[in-house]
C-alpha cells in the first residue's frame, strides 16, 4: 500500500518557488534533490555566513496552531488593556493588535509543514537556507560534487587544528585528544 502524503499548504508552495496547484508528491521530490546539495554550513559554524542573502529567502509561515494561540494572546491583550507581563498597552500598540485580530483568519496558516521542508529552515534567522535555492549540483572540475555528509580527513584536522583541539559545543570548551574528536550534524534542540 502507497504512503499517503499529507497535501502541502499552498503558501508554502508558493514561499518556495513552486506552483499552488504542483502536484504536492512533485514538490516533495524536488525539494529533497535540492536539499541533498546543502552543505548546512550554520551546523558546523553555528552562525550564517550568508547574512544579507538569508533576508531574501522565504520565511515559513507559523503552523495554524501556533497561530492561533498568539491571536488569542492578542485579544486577551486587547481585553486587559495590558500585556502578558502586566505592562500596559501604548496606543500604538493597541491600534497594531486591533488590525491583526480583525484581519486573522487561521486559514491564512498551514497545519503543518513537511519536515523534508522544515529541516531547510535557518536555525539562526528561521528562513530557509538560501544555499537550497543557489546551491548546484557540480562543480568547475571535472569532479561531481559530493552530496553526502562525510568530511575528509585532512580537513578535520585542519578544523581540529584552527579550534586548537577544544570542542566548540557552547559551554564545554574542553581540549580533546585526537582519538575524542567528533564531527557530526546533531543540531542541538
Amino acid at each position: 500500500m502507497a504512503r499517503k502524503i499529507r497535501p502541502i499548504d499552498p503558501n508554502i508552495k508558493e514561499r518556495l518557488g513552486f506552483e499552488p496547484d504542483d502536484n504536492d508528491a512533485g514538490v516533495l521530490k524536488a525539494w529533497k534533490k535540492a536539499a541533498t546539495r546543502v552543505c548546512k554550513p550554520c551546523w558546523e559554524l553555528k552562525y550564517c555566513p550568508y547574512g544579507p542573502l538569508v533576508e531574501n529567502s522565504p520565511l515559513l509561515p507559523p503552523l495554524r496552531e501556533e497561530a492561533v494561540e498568539h491571536n488569542e494572546y492578542l485579544v486577551a491583550c486587547l481585553e486587559a488593556g495590558v500585556y502578558g507581563d502586566g505592562k500596559p498597552l501604548d496606543d500604538g500598540r493597541r491600534e497594531f493588535f486591533e488590525r491583526s485580530v480583525a484581519s486573522f483568519d487561521p486559514n491564512d496558516y498551514p497545519e503543518h509543514i513537511p519536515v523534508v521542508i522544515a529541516d531547510m529552515g535557518c536555525r539562526i534567522f528561521g528562513h530557509i537556507c538560501p544555499v537550497v535555492f543557489n546551491a548546484e549540483g557540480f562543480t568547475e572540475t571535472t569532479a561531481r560534487r559530493r552530496t553526502g555528509r562525510y568530511i575528509p580527513t585532512p580537513v578535520k584536522m585542519r578544523v581540529a587544528r584552527r579550534d586548537n583541539y577544544t570542542c566548540q559545543e557552547p559551554g564545554c570548551g574542553k581540549v580533546l585528544p585526537d582519538f575524542e574528536i567528533e564531527f557530526d550534524h546533531i543540531i542541538p534542540g
